[in-house]
């Protein structure tokens, strides 16, 4: 029986666990000889905190955990310290923003055997990066769920808007980083505005609509077709349907998310419920329902979600004062592009597939009605 690593982030855990890995080294390892500097947007449960997970074991030389792997035997650079901050882990709700900050700083800085000296969160920031960076070996940076302190308070814009500002000084030392950092890279769900949260990053590359990036996270067709072959042979058997329709029914439930070019993916984390529990379902919906979305589009009235069009600028715009509601769709996932015209730069939102599809017309249904999800 395969071990499916359903809510392991951890690269470590998942490869001495034996759980199963679609190797995703290649494109990790092209990530990091092409350039230093990344943000990543990509929306929730999609491999995001399992692509730093998996840098990080790199970075620090981990060798034998990449055994069999496409990068074994292939990276040729000696371990690095690494700095690795998930968000989502602070504590913020409890504790606040900054503290959970200095808190996360001063563990950081013990793991590394010494402590910070410096007063103020920036300066303090700065001190464990010039301190874990300052020989030969440069440090890495990870940082992951960026936006949650954002995102989680919506729907208060004035305690987000006081987030943004702990979190505008955090990142502000980092544009003086450069001589004692390696490698940096930012993900989260949303984009917001580099004016109003990143203005300081000018040399902050952003990958989430580059075709080197399409593949980081989420599966290919091919690597679900090689990963996934015997739990869905035999679900095919216990539907009664040859193979092939069972592929297409998969494809039609949980595929066609898109970033770039012709590659659609499915989500990992549908993929491997749907392995492991052997049924179809609205796994990925169930793990966070939009609450906040769903009610700023019955405030829109926007319910016509098959074929939206927005121009480029829609990916730039994003801040806590213009919550433009296409680009939200687009970045939390429950839209993926559909076409994209080069003539007049328009792109094509549309579902992605039919289980957002069918999650989101029973929410708006029951919006709009004002009765419950349920009786639509």
């Amino acid at each position: 029986m395969k071990k499916y690593p359903i809510g392991i982030q951890d690269f470590q855990k998942l490869r001495e666990g034996g759980f199963l890995y679609v190797d995703k080294t290649e494109a990790v390892f092209n990530l990091i000889k092409q350039g230093q500097y990344y943000f990543l947007s990509r929306p929730r449960r999609f491999g995001k905190s399992l692509l730093l997970s998996t840098l990080k074991y790199l970075f620090l030389g981990e060798q034998e955990l990449f055994e069999g792997l496409w990068v074994d035997g292939k990276y040729d650079f000696p371990p690095h310290p690494v700095l690795h901050f998930s968000f989502s882990t602070l504590g913020y709700k409890e504790i606040g923003l900054e503290a959970g900050l200095h808190q996360a700083l001063d563990n950081k800085a013990r793991e590394a055997g010494f402590v910070l000296t410096q007063k103020g969160l920036g300066p303090r920031f700065q001190e464990l990066i010039q301190r874990l960076g300052k020989d030969d070996r440069k440090a890495v940076l990870l940082i992951d769920e960026y936006d949650k302190p954002l995102v989680d308070y919506i729907d208060n814009p004035e305690k987000a808007q006081e987030n943004r500002e702990i979190l505008k000084g955090f990142f502000s030392v980092l544009k003086d980083a450069d001589p004692y950092l390696r490698f940096f890279l930012i993900t989260g769900v949303s984009k917001f505005s580099k004016v109003s949260l990143f203005s300081d990053l000018n040399n902050l590359e952003d990958i989430t609509l580059a075709p080197s990036s399409t593949t980081l996270t989420g599966y290919t067709q091919a690597e679900l077709e090689h990963h996934f072959e015997e739990p869905f042979r035999e679900m095919a058997k216990a539907e009664e349907l040859d193979y092939s329709a069972l592929l297409e029914k998969v494809r039609l439930w949980y595929n066609g998310y898109q970033w770039y070019g012709p590659e659609r993916l499915y989500n990992p984390f549908s993929i491997l419920n749907l392995a492991k529990q052997q049924r179809f379902a609205n796994f990925w919906w169930e793990t966070g329902t939009p609450s906040f979305l769903i009610k700023h589009l019955k405030k829109g009235f926007h319910y016509d979600l098959e074929s939206v069009e927005i121009g480029s600028d829609v990916f730039e715009s994003y801040t806590l004062e213009n919550l433009n509601w296409k680009s939200l769709l687009f970045q939390t996932g429950y839209l993926t592009i559909q076409t994209y015209h080069k003539e007049d730069r328009l792109y094509t939102l549309g579902y992605p597939n039919l289980e957002v599809k069918d999650a989101m017309h029973r929410h708006l249904l029951g919006a709009f009605r004002e009765s419950d999800k349920s009786e639509s």
